[in-house]
């Protein structure tokens, strides 16, 4: 993308971090996670797609949230699904 992020990342100004350090979804059903990731539009903190239910990506095409932020505590990077382009903060 020529150095510059998408729309949507550009889109963002203050990064939500997540409310706790769990998958919201997983603690629901009982089931682990690997790593978790914290949609920008709702707030919602989901497991990756490394983990087996791969919450963070069904709930991005499923509600047509665009960008999630990784809530891994050293890690401070953006990730737009419809344009696959990735930000650091």
């Amino acid at each position: 993308m020529n150095g510059q992020p998408c729309e949507h990342i550009a889109a963002i100004e203050t990064v939500t971090p997540p409310r706790a350090h769990v998958c919201e979804e997983c603690v629901k059903i009982g089931a682990s996670w690997v790593h978790l990731r914290t949609c920008q539009t709702c707030g919602v903190t989901l497991c990756c797609d490394s983990s087996p239910n791969r919450h963070a990506s069904g709930h991005a095409r499923s509600t047509s949230h665009p960008v999630i932020a990784s809530a891994e505590r050293d890690e401070r990077w953006l990730y737009c699904y419809p344009d696959a382009a990735f930000a650091e903060y």
